[in-house]
């Protein structure tokens, strides 16, 4: 059975737990889930525009490029046949 299969059925099972309620309680129900699919989406948009963006600090480029720099170590070793 595929994941497709499976979520129909899940679907199938949840409508037929709600066949017998109220108008009033569906339109509730449609309202709550509505609101929590606007809340996850809401979240994603926040957590991924979270992992872009420019660089958060003070000192200029100059000085950043200046600070990778000065702490670079270079140690040339030839491995001896």
């Amino acid at each position: 059975m595929n994941t497709t299969d499976t979520n129909t059925k899940l679907i199938n099972s949840y409508l037929s737990l709600l066949k017998n309620m109220s108008v009033s309680n569906k339109l509730d129900l449609i309202s709550k889930l509505s609101s929590s699919m606007k809340a996850d989406f809401d979240d994603a948009k926040v957590d991924f525009y979270d992992a872009f963006g420019a660089w958060d600090e003070e000192e200029s480029a100059e000085a950043l490029v200046d600070a990778i720099k000065s702490t670079r170590t270079f140690m040339r070793k030839t491995e001896e046949f």
